[in-house]
């Protein structure tokens, strides 16, 4: 141990009211701050922790039964490997900043910042063993990275995150399961504070925390698809608690403590459904300037491993308070994407609704449709190369059928909304080449289109339903006797909000509609039929607004719905006949081994049953993709096997 001086000072009792009722205390005192506390109040002691190492820049607990107890990172020492007394254990030299881990099996994943390079480093490390592996070096930035923090994600992949000057932030891929990837990719950049400095992620809530040094903490969704947004934690004076600065936090469950250095105090937060609460600020009297911070919990509450930047020492003690981490949703379970699009090559909120044409000889040959909103008409072969291009206005959404009599000719056709001229635009698809060419536009009486879906009942007829934002839907009986497009207008009827998703059943003459903040709705979709809306779910639970994309996956065994669930990145299943039993949902994740990443803030989507050979045998699943990322660039689309939906959600 220090030959530190023992002389005990007390902390004051702070006590707090828990939702459990547990009452916290702290104190610094190099001794229990019990005596000075009321009978059974749990309380904070610290004392000096073994002989001063210089220049230490992080800390970190080893999880336990390794013989290791902590970690250190050191300007001048390395990083260290040392036990429960601070004797060294293992050492790998250089000078380094910054420190965090995540267990990885038997081992660690240790990532620090090396000084003398200027580049983020990664490693493994075998506590029991005493054995560090071979570093990994994320390439050099044109920024100076000032903090760095891992993450790990539902599927078990690892990002670092880089915390830079001048607000500069990125993501990165850096492994997989218990393996640091080879080659580490970028997923994304991030608008961050310009006085941030520490980090720390809660992979269970897939939450960023990042300081401001001046303003306060705040929080991030960590997830790699997530939208870039940001809640505070914690303000400075006036607007909140903090005194005098925002430094090194660490986690508790569902909470966090945060360091105010130049105060001495120590702020407990945590999460409520409403946002984030102050529930205690614990004085650290006797500490000056106390910089890090790390906890681990233990039977008797947390752990804690402080090092204070003026006297150069590292403080221990423990934390009598068991937190308890809220309730979280449900992870959904994640499939991936084999093949994505390439971009669609127009800035912002371009791509919206995909096709699927199967070709009717050669299954390998069908290509798969895509509205750019901001251009035009793209096709792309199933290994997502663009086949194709027409400019032909701002299209919306897109459906395809079979064997349209265009004048002398049998055509496939595809129909997409066009939002330039509120008109539905026509396409035929040469059967043998899959080759695309305009085919006349039919003027529509809607002030502002939006949706589109096409129905072909036994008859061979195909009808447009297109819908308005307004709610306005109108059906329409496409012809072209003579070789020029014609429609009938044969029905219309109006829902109470604003819809865009819609999927027509041919074989049972249903109508599936999505109404964007409300939920899915069935018809009948014969125009001669009244338009009587039958509920199928609505938003609430697994199905958040907006509902988007709607698609048929029709085979032999059995018909599912598949629906876009926008406000939580997510994708439902359910029966497509009544009573339209869920089977849950899933989200579209990031493929590490093929580079590609997941699916986000999806628009449109189609579905087929057909086999397209390969990977394509049961199906073929597309979905816009609104955040592209591993690089960034504009949107495209993402093709997923249909077995990997089956398997994840073990339909029958």
């Amino acid at each position: 141990m220090s030959t530190v001086s023992t002389a005990k000072t007390t902390l004051l009792a702070l006590c707090i009211g828990l939702a459990s009722g547990a009452v916290l205390t702290s104190g610094t005192a190099l001794a229990s701050s019990a005596d000075q506390a009321a009978p059974g109040v749990p309380g904070l002691t610290l004392e000096p922790w073994a002989e001063q190492t210089p220049g230490v820049t992080g800390l970190g607990f080893v999880p336990a039964g390794t013989g290791a107890d902590r970690l250190l990172a050191s300007e001048r020492e390395g990083l260290l490997l040392l036990d429960e007394r601070g004797r060294q254990l293992a050492r790998f030299k250089g000078s380094f900043n910054g420190l965090d881990s995540r267990a990885a099996g038997q081992q660690l994943l240790v990532a620090s910042l090396d000084n003398q390079r200027q580049q983020a480093l990664l490693l493994s490390l075998d506590p029991k063993a005493r054995h560090w592996g071979q570093p990994l070096y994320l390439p050099p930035r044109d920024f100076p990275v000032n903090g760095l923090c891992l993450y790990r994600d539902e599927a078990s992949n690892l990002f670092l995150f880089l915390v830079g000057e001048e607000g500069k932030g990125e993501q990165w891929l850096v492994g997989h399961g218990t393996q640091l990837s080879a080659e580490p990719r970028r997923v994304r950049g991030l608008p961050l504070p310009p006085e941030a400095k520490f980090c720390q992620v809660d992979d269970a809530a897939q939450q960023l925390l990042v300081n401001e040094q001046n303003v306060g903490w705040w929080a991030y969704p960590a997830h790699a698809e997530a939208d870039t947004a940001r809640q505070p934690v914690a303000l400075r004076a006036p607007f909140g608690d903090i005194k005098n600065s925002a430094g090194a936090m660490a986690l508790v469950p569902g909470g966090v403590l945060g360091l105010d250095p130049n105060a001495a105090q120590l702020h407990l937060y945590q999460q409520q459904e409403q946002g984030w609460s102050a529930q205690a600020t614990l004085p650290l009297s006797g500490l000056k300037e106390a910089e890090n911070i790390a906890l681990r919990a233990s039977a008797k509450g947390l752990q804690v491993l402080l090092r204070d930047d003026e006297d150069g020492r590292l403080y221990q003690g423990q934390l009598d308070w068991q937190a308890h981490a809220p309730a979280l949703p449900p992870v959904l379970p994640n499939v991936q994407a084999m093949v994505q699009s390439e971009p669609v090559g127009r800035q912002g909120d371009a791509a919206d609704d995909p096709a699927i044409w199967v070709h009717p000889q050669q299954p390998s040959l069908s290509r798969v449709l895509g509205t750019n909103k901001k251009h035009g008409l793209l096709a792309y072969d199933l290994q997502g190369k663009l086949l194709q291009e027409l400019a032909v206005g701002r299209l919306n959404n897109v459906d395809v059928r079979p064997n349209f009599k265009l004048g002398q000719q049998t055509v496939d056709l595809a129909v997409a909304s066009n939002r330039d001229r509120n008109s539905l635009s026509l396409f035929a698809i040469d059967r043998t080449s899959g080759e695309l060419r305009e085919a006349g536009e039919i003027p529509t009486p809607l002030k502002a289109i939006y949706g589109l879906c096409l129905f072909q009942p036994a008859s061979g007829e195909i009808y447009a339903i297109a819908n308005d934002k307004d709610g306005t839907f109108v059906q329409y009986r496409l012809s072209a006797p003579s070789g020029s497009a014609q429609g009938e207008l044969v029905r219309q009827f109006k829902v109470a909000s604003q819809p865009e998703g819609c999927v027509a059943d041919d074989q049972r003459q249903r109508l599936f509609l999505g109404e964007e903040d409300v939920g899915v709705w069935a018809l009948d979709a014969r125009p001669e039929q009244p338009a009587t809306l039958h509920r199928v779910i609505k938003v609430g639970g697994l199905l958040q607004a907006d509902v988007e994309g709607l698609a048929l996956y029709q085979s032999n065994a059995r018909d599912y719905l598949v629906i876009s669930s926008q406000g939580n990145d997510s994708y439902l299943v359910l029966d497509a006949e009544p009573p339209f039993a869920s089977h849950g949902a899933f989200r579209i994740g990031l493929n590490a081994a093929a580079g590609i990443d997941g699916a986000s803030e999806t628009d449109g989507l189609e579905v087929t049953s057909a086999n397209l050979g390969g990977p394509w045998s049961q199906g073929l699943l597309v979905v816009q993709d609104g955040r592209k990322r591993m690089p960034e660039q504009t949107q495209n689309f993402k093709f997923v096997p249909w077995a990997e939906v089956t398997r994840a959600l073990k339909l029958p």
